[in-house]
C-alpha cells in the first residue's frame, strides 16, 4: 500500500515545486507608477528562460456591442456584427495594450498606408488618399498566430473576440467608439495602440515604450506611457505570457468631462468659444464647424465608451450656434434696426423643419463621407462665387451694392476724423409680402422673395441636422449671391437662420436620446454669448469688401476639411 503511494506523492510533490516556481516568477511581478493617467507604467518581473515577453494590460471592464444603447450605435453594431465575424456578446477592454518583445507575431507594418483626400474621387482603403505613411495592422487569422504569443494575449482569446479587437482599432468608427485613443499622424488618426514594441524600432506607435528582456534569465522591464484621458479609477489587469500576475488603477488628472471623455479646464474651452463667436458674429458663417474643428482637434471630444463622438459633439456644437447669436442678436435688431424680419422669418422656418424633422431621415440614407465631400463642392463654388463678386465688373451690375459700399466707406473715413462713433445704417421696409419684400439699406434698396429662402432654408436645416452645425457658411453666401444682398444685411438675417436650426438640431438629438456634455456645453454657451457681442461691434470696423474676403477664405478653409486636404498636417 505504501509503495503505490511513493510514485504518488512523488509526482504530486514534483508538481507542487514547479507550480510553486512558476507562481513565484509571477508573484515577483512589480508595477510601478505615479497612480495618474498619462503618467509611465514600469512592470518588471521574470519569465521562463529563453522565451519571448508578452505582457497584455487590459482594462478590467470590457465592452461588447450588446452594451450599446444609443439608436445610432445599436444600429451600426447590428449590421458590422453581421459582416465582421464577432458577435454582440463579443467582449473586449476599450483599453488594451501589449507590450512584447516579438511584435511581428500578431500583425506587421504595413509601408504604404494613405489617408486624405476626397473618396469620391480617389476611392476608399488603405491604399487610397494624398498622403502616405506607414501603420501596423493586426493579422486577419488569429488561428495563424504562434501558440505562445496567442496565449500571452491575456483576456483576447477566442477568434471573434481578436476579430473585434482589430475591427475596434482599426476603423475610425471604432476608434471614436470604443477605443478612444488613436495614433495620430497630424491631425489624422490611423489607428489605435494596441501592439507596442520597444521604441528603439522608430516607429511612430512605440513612442514612450521600453521592453527589456534578457532572454538567458527570463528577466524583463517593460515601461509605457499611460492614455492620458484614460477615465478616473480605471482598473487594469496584468498579464504575463497569459497568467494573470496583478492589477493597478490610474487617477484622474484635472477637470474630467464626462460625456466628452476628456480631461480638460472649462476655461481653455470658454477662451475657444469667445473667439469662435465673435468670427462667427461678424460674418454669420462657420461658427459650427470652426467650433467642430475646436472640439475636435482642441478638446478632442470623443464620448462615453460605446456612443461615437460625434454624437456627443453635434448636440453640444449647437450651444454655439445657438447662442453666439443671441449675444450680437439684440444689437443687430433692438440698436441698429438692421434685420430683414419677413426674410429672416422665412429662412428661420424653413430651417426649423429641416433640422428637426427631415435632416434626420436625409442623414440616415446619405453615406456621411460621400455627402460631405459633395458638399465641399459646393462650399468651394460658393467660395469662388464670392470671389468674383469682389470684382469691378460684378460691382458695377449691382449698382445697389456698390452705392451702399461708398456711403458705408464714407462715414467711416468721417468718423475716424472727427472722432466721433460709427453708426451703422438702418432697415427701412417698403414692400412687405411673401414672395416680394423691398426694402432700403443705407438709401439703397434692396428686393428679394422670402419664399424661395424658405425652400432654401429647408435644405440648409437639413444640411445643419446632418453634420451638427448652424448652416450659416451656405446661408451668408446663398443671401450675398443668390440675393444679391450685402453683408451687413446677410449677417443678422443668418443669425436668426442659425438659431432656429441650432434649436430644431437639438431637440431632433434629444428626441432620440442624444444630450450633450452639459460641462462642456455651458463653457461653449458663456463663450459663444460673450464673442457674439464682441463680434456685432468688431463688425462696423470692416468694409463691405472685407468681411467678403473673410468669408471667402473661411469656404476655402471648409472646403479642404470637407475634403481631407489638409495640407498643415
Amino acid at each position: 500500500m505504501s509503495k503505490r503511494r511513493i510514485p504518488f506523492i512523488a509526482v504530486a510533490s514534483l508538481a507542487l515545486f514547479f507550480l510553486a516556481s512558476y507562481s513565484l516568477s509571477f508573484a515577483e511581478t512589480k508595477i510601478t507608477t505615479n497612480g495618474s493617467v498619462g503618467d509611465t507604467v514600469t512592470i518588471e518581473g521574470s519569465i521562463e528562460p529563453g522565451k519571448e515577453l508578452y505582457l497584455a494590460i487590459a482594462q478590467q471592464d470590457e465592452f461588447k456591442p450588446g452594451d450599446a444603447t444609443m439608436p445610432h450605435e445599436k444600429s451600426k453594431f447590428a449590421k458590422q456584427t453581421a459582416k465582421s465575424g464577432f458577435g454582440m456578446d463579443t467582449s473586449i477592454p476599450p483599453l488594451y495594450y501589449v507590450l512584447t518583445s516579438n511584435p511581428t507575431a500578431f500583425g506587421k507594418r504595413v509601408d504604404d498606408t494613405r489617408f486624405g483626400g476626397p473618396s469620391v474621387f480617389l476611392g476608399k482603403g488603405r491604399t487610397k488618399g494624398l498622403y502616405s505613411t506607414y501603420s501596423y495592422l493586426l493579422n486577419d487569422d488569429f488561428n495563424a498566430i504562434d501558440a505562445d504569443a496567442k496565449t500571452g494575449l491575456g483576456p483576447i482569446k477566442t477568434e471573434e473576440q481578436w476579430k473585434f479587437l482589430k475591427w475596434a482599432n482599426e476603423s475610425s468608427y471604432g476608434i471614436n467608439t470604443i477605443v478612444k485613443e488613436g495614433n495620430r499622424v497630424g491631425k489624422i488618426v490611423i489607428f489605435s495602440r494596441t501592439v507596442l514594441g520597444d521604441d528603439s524600432s522608430t516607429n511612430y506607435w512605440d513612442k514612450g515604450t521600453k521592453i527589456n528582456l534578457d532572454k538567458e534569465t527570463g528577466k524583463f522591464t517593460a515601461t509605457f506611457a499611460s492614455f492620458r484621458h484614460t477615465p478616473p479609477d480605471t482598473q487594469f489587469d496584468v498579464y504575463v505570457n497569459g497568467a494573470k500576475a496583478d492589477s493597478f488603477s490610474l487617477e484622474g488628472k484635472g477637470f474630467w468631462l464626462k460625456k466628452g471623455y476628456r480631461y480638460m479646464n472649462p476655461l481653455w474651452i470658454v477662451i475657444g468659444a469667445i473667439l469662435v463667436g465673435t468670427y462667427f458674429s461678424m460674418i454669420g458663417a462657420a461658427g459650427g464647424m470652426l467650433m467642430a474643428a475646436f472640439q475636435v482637434l482642441v478638446v478632442n471630444t470623443m464620448g462615453p465608451v460605446g456612443v461615437n463622438a460625434a454624437n456627443v459633439l453635434k448636440p453640444s456644437n449647437m450651444a454655439l450656434t445657438l447662442f453666439s447669436p443671441l449675444g450680437s442678436f439684440y444689437r443687430f435688431a433692438v440698436v441698429e434696426k438692421r434685420v430683414a424680419w419677413p426674410v429672416g422669418i422665412s429662412f428661420g422656418v424653413g430651417i426649423f423643419i429641416g433640422s428637426i424633422w427631415l435632416g434626420k431621415y436625409v442623414s440616415a440614407l446619405l453615406p456621411m463621407q460621400a455627402y460631405k465631400e459633395w458638399l465641399a463642392v459646393l462650399v468651394v463654388i460658393m467660395g469662388i462665387k464670392t470671389l468674383t463678386e469682389m470684382t469691378p465688373k460684378a460691382m458695377n451690375k449691382r449698382k445697389n451694392i456698390k452705392a451702399m459700399t461708398q456711403k458705408f466707406n464714407a462715414a467711416v473715413k468721417k468718423a475716424k476724423e472727427t472722432g466721433d462713433a460709427m453708426e451703422m445704417g438702418s432697415i427701412e421696409p417698403v414692400k412687405t409680402g411673401l414672395t416680394d419684400y423691398r426694402f432700403k439699406f443705407w438709401g439703397e434698396e434692396f428686393r428679394i422673395n422670402p419664399l424661395l429662402f424658405a425652400f432654401l432654408g429647408i435644405i440648409i436645416g437639413i444640411v445643419s441636422r446632418s453634420f451638427g452645425i448652424g448652416g450659416g457658411f451656405l446661408l451668408v453666401p446663398a443671401m450675398t449671391t443668390l440675393g444679391a444682398l450685402p453683408m451687413y444685411v446677410a449677417v443678422p438675417i443668418s443669425l436668426i437662420g442659425t438659431c432656429f436650426s441650432s434649436i430644431g438640431s437639438f431637440f431632433g438629438y434629444v428626441m432620440i436620446g442624444y444630450w450633450p456634455d452639459w460641462v462642456l456645453a455651458g463653457a461653449i454657451i458663456i463663450g459663444g454669448f460673450a464673442g457674439g457681442m464682441l463680434g456685432s461691434r468688431a463688425q462696423k470696423f470692416f468694409s463691405e469688401m472685407q468681411l467678403k474676403v473673410v468669408l471667402a477664405i473661411t469656404l476655402f478653409f471648409l472646403f479642404f476639411r470637407f475634403f481631407k486636404i489638409e495640407v498643415w498636417i
